[in-house]
């Protein structure tokens, strides 16, 4: 029996020595990237501008990145809110309400100082400025 103990002890050495070495696991860091700046069909960035139409009717615009937008009158009161987005080259708005259609306005280029005109596809005309505050 000595002899097939002694035989055996260098096989169980063997074995407990031949144990799986697990590779370090090396883990990705996972970036996230910022979402894109949403712009209006004429490049113009999302934020607050400052609307006229034709009647000389000011109102107030903002058009968030997230798609979100508001349209308020002079006093603050919000006259709109909805989402918009570009299809087709032009800025299209679609308000919260059931039912409502998405109403698309084409724009200028923006001028020196980031205002420009923009045209209901009914035809209404609009100047956009960027808010100053």
């Amino acid at each position: 029996m000595r002899k097939i103990a002694a035989f055996a002890i260098p096989f169980l050495l063997v074995a407990c020595g031949d144990e799986a070495v697990e590779e370090p696991v090396v883990e990705e860091e996972v970036v996230e990237e910022a979402p894109a700046a949403m712009t209006s069909a004429n490049g113009s960035a999302a934020g607050t501008f400052d609307v006229v139409d034709a009647e000389g009717t000011p109102t107030v615009s903002i058009l968030n990145d997230d798609g979100t937008y508001q349209d308020l009158d002079a006093e603050g009161a919000v006259l709109a809110e909805g989402t918009w987005e570009v299809v087709d080259g032009k800025t299209c708005f679609t308000a919260s309400e059931e039912g409502a259609e998405a109403m698309c306005w084409s724009e200028s280029d923006p001028g020196d100082d980031g205002s420009f005109t923009a045209t209901s596809d009914a035809g209404d005309v609009v100047t956009v400025t960027p808010s100053a505050g």
